[in-house]
Order: structure tokens, then sequence, then C-alpha cells
């Protein structure tokens, strides 16, 4: 990576109402960036899909614990953004499979398994890193 422009660091209660702060805040963080609208959207469409992602699926069931969702936004000189999401809730089973179309661990069927599908579809790279109480998606897109 080159030198870094700016970054970010945002940590917020894993709470569904905070996938929106999540988006906004990535759309200020790029305001001053030539971005253009097309890239704008498929950024805030990452950044919702792996906060969403996070808040549904690692603390699903689990929502006394009180669980956070750390947000990192980092913008290089040559023009690559970094975001990044981790949360520590109950992991992913089998990374390989959730990266897949259509495949959900949601048993009601109100998810349709191509959350991760679509983050890999809108950037460059995308590494997922899984256990019991942590979760990472590392994204790359260069502007």
């Amino acid at each position: 990576m080159k030198e870094i422009i700016n970054s970010a660091r945002v940590r917020f209660p894993a709470l569904s109402r905070n996938e929106s702060f999540a988006r906004t805040l990535t759309a200020g963080f790029l305001m001053h960036l030539e971005v253009t609208p097309s890239q704008l959207a498929d950024i805030k469409t990452v950044v919702s899909e792996a906060v969403t992602n996070a808040i549904v699926h690692g603390y699903r069931g689990e929502e006394d614990k009180k669980g956070e969702v750390l947000l990192e936004l980092c913008f290089y000189r040559n023009r690559v953004l970094l975001i990044r999401v981790t949360d520590h809730g109950r992991g992913i089973e089998n990374v390989e499979k959730a990266m897949e179309p259509f495949y959900t661990t949601d048993r009601e069927g109100e998810r349709s398994g191509m959350g991760l599908p679509i983050i890999r579809a809108f950037c460059d790279s995308v590494r997922l890193v899984s256990r019991p109480g942590f979760t990472r998606i590392t994204m790359k897109k260069k502007l």
C-alpha cells in the first residue's frame, strides 16, 4: 500500500438502525474525493451489506450481550479505499460456503444469501476471516 491520505475508526452498537449511520458516515468520509455517483453507490452498498451481516448474523439472538461493530475506513494516495468491518459475535462456521450465492444461515428465510457475493462483485478484493467470537471482512476498492 501507499501513503495514507485519511482514515477513520468508529465503533457503534450492533443495532440495525446503525446500518444507515455506517452508510452515511462512509459517504461523508468520501465527500472530498472525486468519486462518481456509481462508485459511491457501490461503496455504500458494500458497507451496508457488511455491517448488516455483522449485526444480523454476528449477534443474532444475543442482543443482551450488547455487541459492537467496528468500521474502519482508510484512503491511500494510490486511490485505494480500504473498508474493514469487525464484530465479536457468533462467527462464521464455513467461510468458503458463506461466500457462495444464496447461502444463508437464516432459518426464518428472511435473508437471501447474497450479501457476501454482492460485496465480492463490487470490490476489487475481499478477505473474510472468522472464528467463534470474531469476524472481520476487509474490502478494497480502487477509485
